[in-house]
Parts: structure tokens; C-alpha cells; sequence
């Protein structure tokens, strides 16, 4: 069974063969082909213009219409696609893509090649040629010269013969355009002359100037100065300074030190290659010190710079002198620019991207106290030309009048010449030059061509290219036919625009009759054919015939009348609350025979479905497209519009939406008058959002609270209709800001912008000291202390506090002044009154208002002093080789009871003031002093302290600590396992005499993987371990004495399992385990491990 779609394809490829031919014969042709076809034809026709800097084969997107039509017909779409296809095989005039640019050659480079650039496209692809110095390159008469694609290539290149400026010319059979100019030069670096230099002899004080006469060099290098021997570099100060203008050396007032011998050393910036110039040693003579002289400016910049806009100048100026000569810089008539910066001790001012404000005159100054000089010189900064107006590639009929303009700006300012195909173009016959602008009238074939506007001064040419087309073709219709639909009633056009050169004239026919124009059929100036107020018997077919020297074509446009669409929106007007959903509809009534297209919009601004998605959201049927807003927002009040479209008109409907909420922010707020706990505040009424406001709620903030808090108003409360009220019961003397808050039916709005910050007036303090209290303190004093009232609450400046105190039983008060706001407490010191004597205390507050309100009276009782009585029975005795036990009695009971005791404690050949010193934690009564040394006699004392100080230390006890435990750990261990229980056994531990005697064993018993300890202790060398459950366990013995625990033994790990018996014994830690096996009996591992 055939394919349906096959007759399909058949017609459209038909369809696309007719356009093909209809593309090609719409092409331009060569006005020698006219000439054969019409000898006698002329054309006019009006310019087209691409810039040519945007010529390209790429395909363009064309601009679709917002919403869907009549769908394109194959017929259409292949055009479209040969269209492009058109475009991409045009033929053009050469283009640079990439020019030649300044080269820089090191002679002594390994590649002994030197490529200039070119490259251009074109179509027919363009040739090459090349020029240097003006003159033509021949590659077949010079072998060092070769050509790849657009390059040019230069072996075995050299300064003599290939010094200079090149520029590459393209042309093909449109034109020929020249590029600009390129340097080359090459960089190299002579050695300095072998011949010895003659020394320098000068007095001391005296200036000297040392010449580097550098060798032949290109392009710029960098001057340095070794002092005596490689890499010893000559520093640069307010005395020496190396010259990047000569390369010399200058020494202002030579010295001793300077005595030695002197290279110059100068580098090539671009090979990097150093040379060193031959000593010149430099002495004093012997004749007397050179006395003092007024500065001599030795080294300068010119009279006159000139420097390139963006560049970095740098200015010299040095002088000689003794004293040292200071220099300084100013810019006569204006200020030198804050971008510049003074080098080297002030010696060169250096100006980074010069700008053309940065010209002038420029003076350095150099003083000493014998006098001073000057030197002036004037910089002026050039600019190269750089193009304002550029010419761009144009396509003109036959008999049009040419022209274009170029313009560019430079210092000096450029001056213009043409070129054409490369070669001048001057005013003659019909072209016309004045400056930048070239006119040509009725331009002809022959001015076709590539044309060059160049623009340059002395520091630089710039080229602008263009393409001159002359055109010549018969008519031709792109789009044939085209359908037109209309809207009854309505006006409707009908175009006819064929691409023809020269102009073609162009006549209307409907059928076979050509049409008569009339008030409402007229034929307007770009040939459209206008109709006005459409009806059904406009239909039909329209003919448009165009007709020039080269031809002539028709063109059918298909005219249908339709009635007109109406769109109904629903509902028109709707209100809504913040956070409800609503649905619009949009119904079109249309002709059923045109599709209709939707588009919401959103106070005139198309709806973004996928930015905005979370909120709107469409459905569509065939002439329905309902809009849901979901969960709204204040912002989504406004206009919907809904517009609908065929490809017969446009509709657009547009509803509103009121959406009620919380209320806007208020206007701003102004604090009218301020006292010192009220602020009377106004503002103006924000936006209700269609819920009237019902009350406002007043805020302040201030830095003492914890954001914004609301005040109390009066009057309480603030109703919707008001804009003014008080803000009542603020502290003095504290700076406020204010807001205001509306609150309506839907709930509370924004707040209003702060008010300027305001503080509120001076009052008498109202807030008293809170948490007086006391004690402590040295013998015969009273110490009152108090939490400080808040820089809140202290109402006002100068704020003090006024502490009054009474002993308990006496009548009147006595009364201190505490002018610190920030003060916590006050000691009053009497030799009268005894120790812990009551007293009645108060704490009052005042500031430059007046006093204010006092705490409530407590009793408080005065300082208690320091311990008075030692501790007694004290006792102290040995525990360790390095701990002591010390135990004594507190003082009797009494003024000075001590907090906590301190034990002071050395050795009895030591002085006291050696010893250390340990403190119990509270009032303890017994303290163990441990790393001690074994066997040593210690002096003990101790003594009470507290907060006031220290009492008197007990007389001094004496204990000994013991001797050091034994050193030898157990060894040779001996076990024997049966089931869980291990039989083990050990060569005893003899003491030496300086140890401890041995007095037990302590055995330790842990399980692999558990954190739990078994330990067990024996007098004799063995003993006997139940292993719990089976598993792998580790034993370790340590001898037990005096002194404490002796060296750990090695262990012996033991692995467990039921109906086992095993022997084993082991010399040392360094002897591998020895088995021994029975019958039923499995072997057990000895392996020595870390001790404890």
C-alpha cells in the first residue's frame, strides 16, 4: 500500500524547484551581462546598506508574529530556505579578518623566521601581495621571501635589508583593500667596547657623574650599576641615582664609601640579554674635602615631551651638590595629578595613564642650603586618530548619488584620504572629496569596488573599508502569491515590493481589469494598494505588475474579508483579599474558519507563566482561556488585559482587580515637640489597600532596647481617622527613633520609616541603686557596694551616686559623693571602730536636675581583717618516696577567719624563699604534697588567708619521705593454665640499698577489649588467678614497698578456652617463651608488651 504522504512531498518539492528558479533569476547580475541582454538600459534604484563589519553567511532567525497565523505553506518555507541559501553563496569584496601588527625580531632568536600576518575572506577567496617600504615584495626574485595563504614569510631575516613598514593587499574580481601599516624591527644587544675605561678622581663632597656609553642596542634597555664585584648593585637614594634616559650613574656628593669600581650593566627589554661594560674605578684625591656648593641639575627630562594618551611618563630631574640637594616638583598654572607618584628619593615623577588634562608645564626644583635651581619643560600628550563615524558596505542602482562620511579624532587632529581598489581617490569628473566625506553623483558600474577612507596624523593611520555595489536585475517576487485576510469594516494594504534595479514601475489589476482608484481604493507612494472599510465584495484576487528595462513580474494577492472577533472578559472588576485565589476569563467570538491566539498581560506587560508560575496559571480550549491568580498578593493589583488574535485583527480586553490587605507603610513621621517622658508625633496616611484603617499602633527604639517596642499613646487608642497622637512614660535623656504602624480588618501592615533620632529632656533621677550590700575589706574599713543604674534610667548628665551610712545605734547619717556613673562600690575606712561592726546603709542617686531616690537601708558590717592566729598541731608524715601528708587545727574562732590555708614546703638544705607552695581549695585542714623526692628531709609550715590577706605561718614541721620503690621489675614468669584457672609464678624482687624493701606483689588481671580491672595483691612470688570466661587476658606484675609501687614487669597475655593445661616460662623480656606440651594440651603465647 503506497505511502500518503508521498503525493505531498511530490508537490512540494515541485514547489520548491519553482522557487529555486525564481531565487536565481532574482539574484543581481554583472552589468556586462545587462549590457548584452538591454545595450540601452539604464537603473535607478534606491542604496541598501549592510556595515561590513557584520557581514556574515550565518542564518538569521527570522521574527516570528507573537501569535499563530495561517500555517506557513511548503511553497513558503522553501523559499525562505533558498533565501538563506541565497545569501550564503554571495559574492563580496575582500574583508580583513586579521591585519599585519608590529613586529619585534630578536636577532639572535633560535627560529630564524619572521612571519607578518594577513589574512582576508572573500568571495571568489582573495589573493595576496605584499609591500615594504612602498615597494612590492617579489618572492620569485628574492628566495628569503614566500607566501602561506595570506603570510608573509622572511628567512634569514636582517636589520639592513628588511627593516621597515609592510603592509598586505587583497584583492579578488569585486575589489582590492590595503591594510594597514606594520613595523618590523629587530632587538639586539652589542657588548660594550673591550677597551679599558680611565678612573675618576675627585675630592671628597665633591659631585660626579660616571658615563655608561652603552653599545649598539634596539629597541629600549634597562640601566644598573655594580659596585666592585657581580651581583653587588649601586642602591638608589637621595644621593646616587642611575638615569634611564643616558644610562649614567650620578653621585651628588661622593664619600669614602663610594671609593671602588664601577659596571654598567644594561639588559634588553625584549631578549633579556645583559651586558657589562669594561670597570671604571673611581678615587679621592688627596688635596682637601671639596667644600660646600649650591645644587647643579645634571640630568633632566626634555624641554618638550611628548607622550602617547594611556602611556606612563616618567620625568628625570637630579642634580649634583653638597649638601645633598632636595628635590621637589610642581605643574606651573595647575596642580600635578593626584595619580602620580614621586620615585627614587623624589627624582623622577611618575604619571600613569596620561590624559590630555595631564599636559603642561611641568619644573623640578633642586635647594640646598648654599641655594637652588630650576628647570622647566613642557608635556604634551598625543593621541592617534580612532574612529567616531565609520563607512559601512553599500548596494546602489544605476544613476544614484553616492555618500559617504568618515570621521575620527585624534591630537593633532587626523587628516583623510581615499583610496579605491587600493589605489587614491581624488575629485575628479563625478566624485567629489572634501575632508572625510566622498559624494559620487549617479554612480555607474565602473565605480564599483573596494573603497578606503583613511584617517591619520604622526602617530598613526587607522583604514575604514567598504564595498560599492552597482545593481541590475529584472523584477522579481519573492513571495508569490500572498494570501490577505481582512476584517469587515476595517482598512486593509496589500503590498507589492519586488526586488528589481533599476526602479520598476509598478500597475494595479483586479482579474483582467486594471483598477480605478477612488476615495476608497488608492494607490499610495511605496505602491501598496490601500482599500478602505472592507466588505465582501472587496474579495478576490489582486494582480501587482511590476516592469523595468531588464523585465518585469506579476504578483497575485488572495484578499478574503471576515467578519469581525469580539472578546468578552469576565468578570470586568473584582475585589479580593490577600491570600484568596480568583479565575479571569477571556471568550472569543471569531470567525470558526481563522485560529485564535491568547496573550494575558499584566498592566501592559506580558505575563511570564514560568517566572511568575507559582502565582498564575492558564487553561485553554478552543476560544476560552481562563486565567487563575492564586494565593495573592498586595503587588498582583492592576489591570489585566487579554488579547486575542487571527490572522484577520486583534483584540484586547482589559479587567481590574482590587486586591484588600494589611495596610502600606505610613507616610514619613515627624516628631513635633519633645519633654522629658513624652514625644507628640505626626505623619501622613498611608494606603488602606481597600480596608479602611481602623487603629495605629506607635513604636520606638532606642539603644537600650531590644529592637522596637510599642509605647503607650494618648490618647489609648489611636484611631484609623487620626495622623497625630503622644508617645507617653519614656525615660529622659535617652535618644529615641520613631515608627508608626497601621492596622486594619485584614491584619498589620508595614511600619512607617524611623523618624530622625530625638532625645527627650533632662529630669530628676526616679530609679534607685538596687542590691546594696558590703563587707570584706581590710581591718577598720566598710565596703558598700551596689549594682549601677542604667545609662537608661539616669535621666540627665553629671549622674553620681550619694552613699549614706550610720553605725547601728547613732542617729545621723554621713553622706560621700561618687561622681562616677559607672561605679560599683565605695570604701570607708575609720581606725575607731573594730572589726565586723554594723552599720545602716543607703545608696541614693543625682544628676545636674537634682537628687534622687534613695535604696532601701541595709546593714552591713564593716571588714573582719586579716587571719590573726597561726594554725595549730600540725603534723606531717610520710606516705610515699614522693608524697607527704600534712594535717593541721584551725585558729580559734574569731575576727580574721581564714578562707582557705596555704602549705609552704623545701628541702632542709634549702632556704625557704625556694620552696613551694600549695593552696588548699576552701578551708580544708589536711593537704598530701606530692612529686617529692624519695628519701629526702622537707620543712613543712602553714597559714590562713582570705580575701583581706594572709595570717602568721606555723612554726616549721619536718617529715621524710621514703625511699624510692625498687627499680628491678619481677622477672622470670612462670604460669601454668588449667581450665580458667592460671597458676603463676615469679623470681622475688630484691631491693638495693638505696630502695624500699619489698614488702608484696601486686598482680594486675585485664581483659582484652573490657574496661574492667582485676588486681590482686600477695606477699609471697606467686599466686593464683580465676579467669572468669574465656578470652584473650594480659597480666602484669609489679613489686609492692614503702615507697610505693615498684617497675612494672613484661606481660604475659594468656588466651583462655575450656578443658585446657598448658605450661610455659619466660627468662626475660627478650628471650622468645619456651612450651612445653602434654597430652590434651594446647599452646599458650608469653608476648612481651608495653609496661603500664
Amino acid at each position: 500500500m503506497g505511502s500518503p504522504w508521498k503525493p505531498f512531498l511530490l508537490l512540494s518539492v515541485i514547489s520548491g524547484l519553482s522557487d529555486f528558479a525564481r531565487a536565481v533569476a532574482a539574484r543581481p547580475i554583472s552589468y556586462a551581462a545587462v549590457l548584452r541582454m538591454k545595450p540601452d538600459s539604464s537603473s535607478v534604484l534606491n542604496s541598501r546598506s549592510r556595515p561590513r563589519q557584520h557581514h556574515s553567511g550565518g542564518l538569521v532567525t527570522p521574527d516570528w508574529p507573537a501569535f499563530s497565523s495561517h500555517p506557513l505553506s511548503a511553497l513558503s518555507l522553501l523559499s525562505s530556505q533558498e533565501d538563506y541559501r541565497s545569501e550564503e553563496s554571495e559574492e563580496f569584496g575582500p574583508v580583513f579578518i586579521q591585519e599585519p601588527d608590529d613586529v619585534i625580531f630578536p636577532l639572535d632568536s633560535d627560529e630564524k623566521k619572521v612571519v607578518m600576518h594577513c589574512e582576508a575572506r572573500g568571495n571568489p577567496p582573495p589573493t595576496y601581495s605584499w609591500y615594504i617600504n612602498r615597494t612590492e615584495v617579489d618572492a620569485e626574485a628574492d628566495y628569503r621571501y614566500s607566501f602561506i595563504d595570506g603570510n608573509l614569510i622572511i628567512t634569514n631575516a636582517s636589520e639592513i635589508t628588511d627593516y621597515g613598514k609592510y603592509q598586505c593587499k587583497a584583492e579578488n574580481s569585486f575589489g582590492t583593500v590595503l591594510s594597514r601599516d606594520a613595523l618590523l624591527q629587530f632587538a639586539y644587544l652589542s657588548a660594550f667596547s673591550g677597551k679599558a675605561r680611565g678612573g675618576v678622581s675627585v675630592r671628597e663632597g665633591q659631585g660626579v657623574v660616571l658615563m655608561c656609553t652603552p653599545p649598539a642596542h634596539s629597541p629600549e634597555i634597562i640601566y644598573s650599576w655594580v659596585f666592585n664585584e657581580f651581583p653587588s648593585f649601586v642602591a638608589e637614594d637621595s644621593r646616587r641615582f642611575i638615569s634611564q634616559d643616558t644610562g649614567n650613574l650620578y653621585i651628588s656628593k661622593v664619600q669614602p664609601s663610594d671609593v671602588g669600581s664601577y659596571i654598567c650593566l644594561v639588559k634588553n627589554t625584549v631578549t633579556n640579554a645583559r651586558v657589562l661594560s669594561p670597570p671604571t674605578p673611581l678615587t679621592l684625591k688627596t688635596d682637601g674635602v671639596m667644600g660646600e656648593y649650591e645644587p647643579k641639575i645634571e640630568v633632566h627630562f626634555p624641554t618638550s615631551v611628548l607622550a602617547a594618551k594611556g602611556v606612563t611618563v616618567r620625568l628625570e630631574c637630579f642634580a649634583l651638590g653638597n649638601p645633598v640637594p632636595t628635590i621637589t616638583w610642581r605643574k606651573i598654572n595647575g596642580n600635578i595629578p593626584k595619580k602620580a607618584r614621586l620615585r627614587k628619593s623624589q627624582a623622577v615623577l611618575e604619571i600613569p595613564n596620561i590624559q590630555l588634562e595631564d599636559s603642561g608645564t611641568y619644573e623640578c626644583k633642586a635647594e640646598n642650603p648654599r641655594g637652588g635651581t630650576a628647570f622647566k619643560g613642557h608635556l604634551q600628550v598625543y593621541t592617534p586618530p580612532q574612529w567616531v563615524r565609520m563607512i559601512n558596505d553599500t548596494q546602489m542602482d544605476s544613476g544614484e548619488k553616492l555618500q559617504w562620511e568618515c570621521k575620527a579624532i585624534g591630537r593633532p587632529r587626523p587628516t583623510y584620504r581615499w583610496l579605491r581598489n587600493g589605489l587614491p581617490l581624488t575629485s575628479q569628473g563625478q566624485v567629489e572629496i572634501v575632508n572625510g566625506e566622498v559624494t559620487i553623483h549617479k554612480v555607474q558600474q565602473t565605480d564599483s569596488g573596494m573603497y578606503q577612507c583613511v584617517a591619520e596624523n604622526k602617530y598613526g593611520a587607522i583604514y575604514s573599508n567598504a564595498e560599492l555595489k552597482i545593481l541590475a536585475s529584472a523584477p522579481v517576487f519573492v513571495h508569490n502569491p500572498i494570501r490577505v485576510i481582512a476584517t469587515l469594516g476595517k482598512d486593509v494594504s496589500l503590498e507589492c515590493k519586488p526586488r528589481a534595479s533599476p526602479k520598476p514601475r509598478i500597475t494595479w489589476k483586479r482579474g483582467d481589469r486594471r483598477i480605478q482608484l477612488n476615495k476608497r481604493i488608492m494607490l499610495l507612494r511605496n505602491n501598496t494598494l490601500r482599500i478602505v472599510n472592507s466588505s465582501r465584495a472587496d474579495e478576490g484576487n489582486y494582480v501587482c505588475r511590476a516592469e523595468n528595462q531588464l523585465g518585469s513580474a506579476e504578483m497575485t494577492a488572495i484578499l478574503w474579508v471576515k467578519d469581525a472577533m469580539r472578546v468578552e472578559l469576565s468578570p470586568s472588576r473584582v475585589e479580593v483579599t490577600v491570600g484568596e485565589s480568583v479565575v479571569l476569563s477571556c471568550k472569543a467570538t471569531h470567525d470558526t474558519s481563522l485560529d485564535v491566539a491568547f496573550q494575558w498581560f499584566f498592566n501592559q506587560k506580558p505575563i511570564n507563566f514560568q517566572q511568575d508560575g507559582g502565582h498564575f496559571e492558564y487553561i485553554q480550549t478552543s476560544s476560552t482561556v481562563d486565567l487563575m491568580i492564586r494565593s495573592i498578593l498586595l503587588k498582583h493589583a492592576g489591570k489585566y488585559g487579554c488579547r486575542a488574535q487571527t490572522s484577520a485583527d486583534t483584540v484586547f480586553s482589559e479587567a481590574e482587580l482590587l486586591v484588600r490587605g494589611p495596610p502600606g507603610p505610613p507616610g514619613v513621621v515627624i516628631v513635633e515637640e519633645i519633654t522629658d517622658t513624652t514625644a507628640t508625633l505626626s505623619w501622613t496616611r498611608g494606603l488602606d489597600n481597600h480596608s479602611p484603617i481602623s487603629t495605629y499602633n506607635l513604636q520606638a527604639r532606642s539603644p537600650f532596647s531590644l529592637g522596637w517596642q510599642t509605647v503607650k499613646t494618648d490618647p489609648d487608642p489611636v484611631t484609623g481617622d487620626m495622623e497625630s497622637a503622644m508617645a507617653v512614660e519614656l525615660n529622659p535623656w535617652v535618644e529615641y527613633e520613631f515608627r508608626v504602624v497601621a492596622i486594619n480588618a485584614i491584619g498589620t501592615g508595614d511600619p512607617s520609616a524611623p523618624s530622625r533620632g530625638v532625645r527627650t529632656k533632662e529630669a530628676v533621677p526616679s530609679v534607685a541603686p538596687a542590691n546594696v550590700s558590703g563587707g570584706n575589706g581590710r581591718r577598720h574599713e566598710l565596703v558598700i557596694s551596689w549594682e549601677p543604674v542604667s545609662e537608661e534610667f539616669q535621666n540627665g548628665e553629671g549622674f553620681g551616686y550619694i552613699v549614706a551610712f550610720r553605725a547601728n545605734g547613732t542617729r545621723g547619717w554621713k553622706e560621700k559623693m561618687v561622681t562616677s556613673a559607672d561605679s560599683t562600690t565605695y570604701k570607708y575606712r575609720d581606725e575607731t571602730f573594730p572589726p565586723l561592726t554594723p552599720f545602716e546603709v543607703k545608696v541614693g542617686v543625682y544628676n545636674n536636675k537634682g537628687d534622687g531616690p534613695f535604696s532601701k537601708v541595709v546593714v552591713i558590717h564593716s571588714a573582719e581583717g586579716e587571719p590573726r592566729e597561726a594554725p595549730s598541731d600540725v603534723k606531717a608524715y610520710s606516705i610515699s618516696s614522693s608524697e607527704i601528708r600534712v594535717t593541721w587545727k584551725p585558729p580559734n574562732p574569731g575576727p580574721g577567719r581564714p578562707r582557705a590555708y596555704e602549705v609552704s614546703y623545701w628541702k632542709d638544705m634549702e632556704q625557704e624563699e625556694s620552696g613551694k607552695k600549695q593552696r588548699t581549695v576552701k578551708n580544708e585542714t589536711s593537704m598530701v604534697l606530692t612529686g617529692l623526692e624519695g628519701n629526702s628531709l622537707y620543712l613543712i609550715t602553714v597559714k590562713g588567708f582570705n580575701s583581706i590577706g594572709q595570717g602568721p605561718a606555723t612554726a616549721p614541721v619536718t617529715a621524710r619521705t621514703r625511699k624510692a620503690p625498687p627499680a628491678q621489675p619481677p622477672t622470670n614468669l612462670m604460669w601454668i593454665q588449667e581450665g580458667n584457672n592460671v597458676s603463676l609464678s615469679w623470681d622475688p624482687v630484691k631491693a638495693k640499698d638505696n630502695e624500699s624493701d619489698v614488702i608484696g606483689y601486686m598482680v594486675l588481671l585485664k581483659q582484652e577489649g573490657r574496661g574492667h580491672n582485676q588486681v590482686t595483691r600477695t606477699i609471697n612470688p606467686s599466686t593464683m588467678l580465676s579467669l572468669p570466661e574465656g578470652g584473650t587476658y594480659i597480666i602484669e606484675v609489679r613489686a609492692l614497698s614503702e615507697g610505693g609501687e615498684g617497675a612494672v614487669s613484661s606481660q604475659v597475655r594468656v588466651v583462655t578456652s575450656s578443658g585446657v593445661r598448658a605450661k610455659s616460662n619466660q627468662c626475660s623480656v627478650h628471650c622468645l617463651p619456651q612450651s612445653l606440651t602434654w597430652t590434651a594440651l594446647v599452646l599458650v603465647l608469653l608476648v612481651p608488651s608495653a609496661s603500664w
